[in-house]
């Protein structure tokens, strides 16, 4: 019994289209390198079994926990944990990612809310990073660095007038608490309105309400068209806020690599340090 031209031609048209994704397949066996916690406490843990590991190479828990190993010992790895590890317990086990701590950065990361290590939190979505950059990376030789020349007005007539700040200037903002330390950070970012300017809030260890008021009031002032918000609250495991300043500069170096300018606000380091 012949077959007909129409089946003989959609048997060919599958098995062409099995050999085109067989030909493309990787075979190769991949090794995979699993520890086991030897103990967990809140904001860290202690790995065996993974010789191998790199300093600053992200470890994948059970329950999609991150965690980073720092500590390099010959028989056991320091691992500071990016999420809350109240469901970890010693003998789970633990896989190397390959993977150095990075953050996602882009021009699509403008007027989004994310976490340290590149998670949304303003509910919009997931996001479409152009690329993502380790928190490390070599800095920029002196005679590369472009001389500061061109002031970034604040809007208070005050310090601009009297301790003006340069684009590629740090600047460190003292003061008791409860003294407008924000409100000066907040009335810069405001200003830089129209004026080419990427601006980064860098939130540590502060508290949901005030971290929400922040973003209410830079997305009621229009603010939040040129500004990327990294939170890292005061809930938020120590360790994801320990990395939270790193992801907000290295944010802003990318910018900086496009040719653009860009003010960072850490708020603040007393956390951090």
């Amino acid at each position: 019994m012949n077959q007909s031209p129409d089946i003989k031609s959609l048997i060919d048209t599958t098995f062409d289209q099995f050999s085109g994704v067989l030909s493309q397949h990787d075979f190769a066996p991949r090794l995979i390198e699993i520890g086991k916690i030897t103990y967990v406490g809140r904001s860290h843990a202690r790995i065996s079994g993974l010789p191998n590991v790199q300093s600053e190479e992200l470890l994948q828990f059970p329950h999609h926990i991150l965690g980073l190993a720092l500590n390099l010992d010959e028989h056991e790895v320091g691992v500071v944990l990016l999420d809350h590890g109240e469901q970890l317990t010693a003998g789970d086990e633990v896989r190397r990612t390959h993977r150095l701590l990075d953050v996602p950065v882009g021009e699509s990361l403008i007027g989004r809310v994310i976490d340290p290590v590149g998670r949304p939190l303003d509910g919009h979505g997931p996001l479409t990073a152009a690329e993502r950059r380790p928190y490390e990376r070599d800095p920029a030789a002196i005679i590369d660095r472009a001389p500061v020349t061109v002031p970034l007005q604040t809007g208070l007539k005050v310090i601009d007038a009297l301790i003006p700040i340069g684009r590629g200037q740090r600047e460190l903002i003292l003061g008791d608490r409860q003294t407008g330390k924000t409100a000066i950070a907040i009335d810069t970012i405001l200003n830089q309105k129209n004026k080419d300017v990427i601006c980064i809030y860098c939130a540590i260890g502060q508290r949901n309400t005030a971290v929400a008021k922040v973003i209410d009031d830079l997305r009621t002032q229009g603010a939040l068209e040129y500004t990327t918000v990294v939170v890292g609250e005061s809930d938020a495991p120590p360790g994801l806020q320990f990395v939270a300043p790193y992801a907000a500069t290295t944010l802003g170096e990318y910018f900086m690599d496009q040719g653009q300018d860009v003010l960072v606000i850490y708020d603040d380091l007393t956390s951090h340090a």
